[in-house]
């Protein structure tokens, strides 16, 4: 294994709750090859989440899901000249683009057929049926880190950063919304680029919302993303609360951060922002229905999720097969609010 790369690239996972719970690696990446030049490799929707933080050197900025992006993804990354690659991705195609780079050495996991196109790299835990176990991301990412001989950061836990320029951006926005010091900030996140299953129905939010004006006299917020819209609308229309609709701002994923940061308490459905809410040292409420929680069962000291064990769940289909949905129904607002509580009454 290659321990003095002059350029590394490392490919940063896709979906943007795994690349907060990457970031830990990050760390001990850049603390094992201090003199390295290392860059980011990220789809171009999720830049933001690492943006500004201390772990690259410089970010590419990828959209290779057609061929001619994957062609155009092959020249920046050949253009980087990089020494090692690193695959955080399970995909094929990520790997095949490390091989393009025209890295020496790459590293990631044996899986999904793509062993020859790497040059090593751990093998994935096994529950003994042929499966692959479900572990924590955060330390399913950190093996990959060991892998290299990186020590694991003294604190191992997903942090993000946000520039002054992004601060000063937030704070008037939070001053525009007129949103006042002494009352809590509740913030409710939505929506789910995964698919409709891990999305919580609209009158709940309406309703949860509802709860905790009346209980605490919270400032809502709701968190709105690209494509969300209409579920933001249906909240609205169905409840009487004063929600803070965000929608309207396009609220990217870098000025999410502080946002989540200056919240008491966010609820989420199972997604990105979610890990958001770890990397602050937020109080997070998480409802959880199609997903497997062996995947987020870490760092959540200050993380309570609601969920229902049914026989057909975990599915993970992005909509319900049985169309039921009752992995999320099952949860209702009065549950959210009473777990809300705990965080609320201190």
């Amino acid at each position: 294994m290659d321990n003095t790369p002059e350029t590394i690239i490392v490919f940063c996972p896709n979906w943007v709750g795994d690349v907060v719970m990457a970031t830990p690696v990050f760390d001990c990446l850049r603390r094992h090859y201090r003199a390295a030049r290392i860059i980011g490799v990220i789809r171009g929707y999720a830049a933001g989440v690492i943006a500004d933080g201390p772990w690259f050197d410089e970010i590419i900025q990828l959209n290779d899901k057609q061929i001619g992006g994957f062609l155009a993804a092959v020249r920046a990354v050949r253009a980087a000249e990089p020494d090692m690659a690193i695959v955080m991705p399970n995909s094929f195609r990520a790997s095949l683009l490390a091989f393009l780079s025209g890295a020496g050495t790459r590293y990631g996991y044996k899986r999904n057929f793509r062993s020859w196109l790497l040059s090593g790299g751990p093998a994935p835990l096994t529950d003994g049926r042929g499966g692959i176990r479900p572990v924590p991301m955060v330390e399913y990412y950190m093996a990959l880190g060991r892998y290299l001989g990186c020590a694991p950061p003294p604190d191992p836990r997903p942090r993000l950063f946000f520039s002054d320029d992004i601060r000063e951006k937030g704070e008037a926005l939070l001053a525009r919304y007129d949103i006042q010091a002494d009352r809590p900030l509740v913030g409710l996140n939505p929506g789910a680029k995964f698919g409709a299953s891990k999305c919580w129905p609209p009158a709940y939010f309406a309703r949860l919302a509802e709860l905790l004006q009346e209980k605490r006299g919270c400032q809502i917020l709701m968190l709105v993303g690209p494509g969300e819209d209409e579920i933001a609308a249906a909240i609205l229309a169905s409840g009487r609360a004063n929600i803070i609709n965000t929608g309207p701002d396009k609220v990217d994923l870098a000025l999410l951060k502080y946002v989540v940061s200056r919240l008491d308490l966010l609820i989420t459905n199972d997604t990105g922002p979610r890990h958001y809410g770890v990397a602050f040292d937020i109080p997070t409420i998480v409802i959880m229905g199609p997903t497997n929680p062996d995947y987020t069962a870490a760092n959540l000291e200050k993380t309570v999720v609601l969920r229902k064990i049914l026989d057909c769940s975990p599915c993970h289909e992005k909509q319900c097969p049985l169309g039921h949905h009752r992995c999320m129904t099952l949860i209702t607002p009065e549950e959210v609010s009473a777990a809300s509580e705990r965080f609320l009454a201190s």
